[in-house]
């Protein structure tokens, strides 16, 4: 009884509010306002695509409205109807209170000019390797048609097997992930690039599923949060899959077992590009011998380091 009045109070509690607000919300610009406000005053966590409460208040609205993502300014004193501003507050309501990402709440991630279904199966798509995708890893990679074999080892939703396919034209890909969950939402988005023919997704533990399979280029964004950060992530990291965050009390397990057993899975002229997030110190001390080559991202140097075959340890 006392669960049906909470439940009943917190209805009519959330119900006032949008029918108090939706008689003063009337244009896009006043639904942007807003939601902008509200979102400052909540003090929501933004870093699952959007830098700012404006931008993430922008996607939402424009998604939700069935808007073009980048064409705001045309529209911002559009009037609009009952039912669409109701249906803005509402998911507006569920980012705030239910501290749910954006991305869940739109099943739409970005990677530059890529984007992907997500839901809650798999991690919300933010990697640095995709930077280098944009390049084709020049200039470790001279020529992209070098590339025969391909491998993004932690798939999760195919994000990064896809960016690769489309770098690497002449690759052959194996995405491999332990979750036959993420695995399903990398077959969606694979589908959508319609790449079945050259991206193969297979189940395995790291490499485990993996014998006799050799490739001119592994990447991986593998789990990398460590304990003590894990106790302190924000709510809306609550929401992914904790396997795909952590590893270990220092976050460098999975990577360690990576580095262990790449050599045997990567050709004469191979490379290994890994994604460690802030965790360059510790790899640096528990792997003094490895000369790791690090690479520039948007955030500097310390998030992603590239190996040739011959650098790995014997």
């Amino acid at each position: 009884m006392l669960i049906l009045l909470f439940i009943l109070r917190t209805f009519h509690h959330k119900y006032r509010m949008l029918s108090q607000a939706k008689n003063h919300l009337h244009t896009l610009r006043d639904l942007l306002r807003f939601a902008v406000s509200r979102f400052n005053q909540s003090g929501l966590f933004l870093g699952h695509g959007s830098n700012t409460a404006y931008d993430e208040a922008a996607y939402l609205i424009l998604h939700t409205l069935h808007l073009p993502p980048d064409h705001l300014d045309p529209f911002l004193d559009a009037r609009l109807t009952d039912e669409e501003v109701i249906q803005v507050l509402e998911i507006l309501e569920r980012r705030i209170v239910e501290r749910i990402p954006a991305a869940y709440l739109t099943h739409e991630a970005w990677l530059g000019n890529y984007a992907f279904y997500v839901d809650q199966r798999v991690i919300i798509p933010r990697s640095f390797i995709a930077e280098q995708l944009q390049n084709r890893l020049e200039p470790w990679i001279a020529d992209a048609g070098e590339i025969h074999t391909a491998l993004d080892l932690c798939t999760g939703s195919g994000c990064l097997a896809i960016l690769m396919a489309h770098a690497f034209e002449h690759a052959e890909i194996d995405a491999a992930d332990l979750s036959s969950d993420a695995l399903a939402v990398a077959r969606r988005n694979i589908a959508d690039y319609q790449l079945q023919e050259r991206i193969h997704l297979i189940q395995s533990d790291l490499f485990a599923g993996l014998s006799g399979r050799r490739y001119d280029l592994i990447i991986s964004n593998p789990p990398y949060v460590n304990a003590e950060a894990m106790a302190t992530l924000p709510d809306e990291y609550r929401h992914e899959p904790v396997n795909a965050l952590t590893s270990g009390n220092d976050g460098l397990d999975a990577t360690r077992k990576i580095l262990a057993d790449a050599t045997s899975h990567l050709t004469d002229q191979g490379l290994l590009v890994v994604e460690i997030g802030h965790n360059r110190d510790t790899l640096l001390s528990a792997y003094p011998q490895i000369p790791f080559t690090w690479l520039e991202t948007s955030a500097g140097d310390g998030f992603v380091f590239l190996l040739h075959r011959d650098q790995l340890p014997s």
